[in-house]
């Protein structure tokens, strides 16, 4: 069971680091002078917002193994 557990953790990790890494910063598209996107609002579209749901399902992913490696290692 515990290593059926790691194993998904594992998963969970690296994907949640790989899709970090592919979601754009919130600094992309900045100008030299200062301007900025951040004062304009605009809704996620696309990659984007399918890169947004997959990272918060990770990240569930990945916290539900902390507590469950908690739980069997405790047992």
């Amino acid at each position: 069971m515990e290593i059926a557990i790691r194993i998904v953790h594992v998963i969970a990790a690296v994907g949640l680091i790989v899709l970090v890494i592919l979601q754009p910063g919130k600094s992309a598209g900045l100008s030299l002078f200062g301007g900025s996107e951040g004062t304009v609002r605009r809704k996620k579209k696309g990659r984007e917002e399918f890169y947004a749901k997959l990272t918060v399902y990770f990240a569930v992913a990945f916290l539900v193994c902390c507590v469950a490696l908690t739980f069997v290692r405790q047992g």
